[in-house]
Order: structure tokens, then C-alpha cells, then sequence
């Protein structure tokens, strides 16, 4: 049986990206190790990590749960980890419509703004990649 950690580790990955990872990694000091562990172990290694549900469907829960309570920092790396989870441009259009109704309207219109620009973002990625030799 593997441990928490390294499950963690493997599915952050397989969600976030390596790119991301690596940098996050890079980043982390003894200040904030601790913490980094803990949610490597807890939050990728035991809830992302388990098969009850798709990683579609966590993604969107993610994504809702972060627009409703209001956790925006959030959620532009959430956008950029549906390329990997499954979960469609209608898939958070459709989320952020849950959120204006359950949460309120703020808060979905400030979600869907970043989804935008996330998505612009990401656009503009494949583009400049596409046009690689």
C-alpha cells in the first residue's frame, strides 16, 4: 500500500501538471513544507486520489466550492487542470451558473471572469505551441 504523500504527489500531477508542480516545489521553503505535505497528502492523496466520484466531477465541485466561498486565487489553476480532468468549458459554464443561483451572483460573475481569462490564456498557449516546429 502506498503512502498518502506519495499518491498525493502522483495524482497533483496528473491534475495540475508537472509544469505546475515543479514550481510549486521550487517555491516551497521550511516555512511552508509542512503545509505542502499536508495538502500534497490530504487533499491530492486522500480526497483527488479517491475513485468515488470522476475527476470531472471533483473538478467541478472544486471549482463551485471555490467561486462560493469566495477562494478566487483558486481558481485559475482549477481552469487550466479541466484540460486534464475532463471537464468541458459547458461542464464550468454550467457550474458557475449553480454558484449565481446556491452562492449568488458576485461570486459567479467573478468566477466566470477568471474562467475567461484563464481560458484566453490557455488559447493563446496553444496557439504559440501549434505554431512550434
Amino acid at each position: 500500500m502506498s503512502n498518502p504523500h506519495d499518491t498525493g504527489m502522483t495524482v497533483r500531477r496528473q491534475v495540475l501538471g508537472d509544469a505546475h508542480v515543479d514550481r510549486a516545489e521550487a517555491g516551497t521553503t521550511d516555512l511552508d513544507r509542512p503545509f505542502q505535505d499536508l495538502i500534497t497528502a490530504s487533499a491530492w492523496g486522500t480526497v483527488w486520489a479517491s475513485d468515488a466520484i470522476s475527476r470531472r466531477e471533483r473538478s467541478m465541485l472544486t471549482l463551485a466550492l471555490l467561486a462560493a466561498t469566495g477562494n478566487f486565487d483558486e481558481i485559475p489553476m482549477h481552469i487550466r487542470a479541466t484540460a486534464r480532468t475532463g471537464a468541458s468549458r459547458r461542464d464550468v459554464a454550467e457550474v458557475f451558473q449553480h454558484v449565481a443561483i446556491y452562492a449568488g451572483v458576485p461570486c459567479a460573475n467573478h468566477a466566470l471572469k477568471l474562467a475567461k481569462q484563464t481560458y484566453a490564456e490557455m488559447d493563446a498557449q496553444d496557439t504559440r505551441t501549434k505554431g512550434q516546429p
